[in-house]
């Protein structure tokens, strides 16, 4: 088996693939799955709060995207498709560091379209 885990986050009438990587806090929401919530945006990213504690985890404090991270303060996963507020040109920057767990394989430009809040479901892939 790799070491990467395949989940389907859904938003809306979208569905996108993503894979998990191989940390703590990545086991730790695979674990939790399926997870759903009211997701908000923050610029070019949606969060929604999950039931999962996890500590600072080799935290960044820029993204890519197509990252999908967990944020500790407020304990919700984030999936990050273009700057935020608190970018710079086109730095993706979170509100503050975050745990990077994985990325989406599918094109996040859809991600554009949607608006929020609207129910978010993470479950696990094929």
């Amino acid at each position: 088996m790799s070491g990467l885990k395949k989940i389907v986050i859904r938003i809306g009438d979208v569905a996108l693939e993503a894979e998990l990587n191989q940390s703590q806090t990545s086991q730790m929401i695979w674990n939790a799955l399926p997870l759903e919530g009211r997701g908000q945006n923050w610029g070019d990213e949606i969060y929604f709060r999950i039931p999962v504690d996890a500590p600072p985890e080799n935290a960044v404090a820029t993204v890519s995207k197509g990252d999908i991270a967990y944020w500790p303060p407020g304990n919700a996963f984030c999936i990050f498709y273009g700057p935020t507020p608190a970018s710079e040109g086109d730095e993706i920057v979170p509100a503050s560091p975050v745990n990077i767990i994985g990325q989406v394989t599918s094109d996040v430009e859809v991600l554009k379209d949607l608006k929020m809040p609207e129910t978010v479901r993470v479950e696990k892939g094929m």
